[in-house]
């Protein structure tokens, strides 16, 4: 971490929250929050980015079975993801509210929360959370909030140990649901790592649009990747009588 465990220390209990799995073209996305001490965050976490699928594991498994850490996660599924009443800056804060509603004792918390902004407006990211929070949080109390500190800042997952632990639990997490989608769909093929630009995940797509005459349920039918691989097929097909 680029901030200095002591530093961190200092600031006394604390909430971070991250999401993964915003910008692929198959599966949900995850968001999680972590509720602890930044003193009982193992030295190398780090951001989830930067950690290969094994580190993530093994950190997770670390993270979930310390007593002193709270976890809280929650799963945005594709068919929300793809309801056209609403939109991925929308569905991430609810996936944030969620996981932090998700962890035990929030309701009386009145320490420092730190989320990831996935808003280009860190501000508004952070009004948006502080504003939902007690509607959602199980009737967090208004007493309790007004003394906690809501922050939202681009690339906190780099240099906060709770948001970095944060963003682990949910990649990882993403990563099981990639690992069950794989073998749900092992006889159509491989299908990476459900990245757009993976060149696997847009082969499985065309193999699974062409064999089967629709769409995967496990695929995101709102994003472009999957709009220019069905005008393919149907160009293709026209091409063909």
């Amino acid at each position: 971490m680029t901030n200095s465990v002591d530093t961190v220390n200092r600031m006394g209990p604390r909430i971070g929250s991250d999401e993964a799995g915003k910008g692929p073209v198959l599966g949900p996305m995850i968001c999680a929050a972590v509720h602890a001490s930044p003193s009982v965050i193992p030295d190398d976490i780090d951001d989830s980015k930067r950690l290969n699928a094994s580190t993530r594991r093994r950190l997770r498994e670390t993270l979930e079975s310390h007593t002193a850490i709270d976890i809280g996660t929650a799963v945005i599924p594709v068919a929300q993801i793809d309801d056209p009443r609403t939109d991925m800056n929308t569905l991430t804060l609810n996936g944030h509210i969620a996981a932090i509603a998700d962890l035990d004792g929030v309701a009386t918390f009145n320490g420092t929360i730190v989320a990831d902004a996935s808003d280009v407006s860190e501000s508004r990211f952070a009004t948006r959370l502080e504003s939902r929070l007690i509607d959602e949080c199980n009737g967090i109390d208004t007493i309790a909030l007004n003394h906690c500190s809501i922050e939202a800042r681009h690339g906190a997952d780099e240099d906060d140990p709770l948001v970095a632990a944060a963003s682990i639990i949910a990649k990882a997490r993403r990563d099981e649901q990639i690992t069950a989608l794989a073998k749900e769909y092992e006889t159509t093929g491989p299908i990476g790592s459900g990245y757009p630009s993976d060149q696997k995940t847009r082969a499985f797509l065309r193999r699974y649009i062409r064999t089967n005459g629709k769409v995967p349920a496990c695929a995101r039918r709102s994003w472009a990747t999957v709009d220019d691989i069905v005008e393919s097929i149907e160009q293709s097909s026209l091409s063909d009588l």
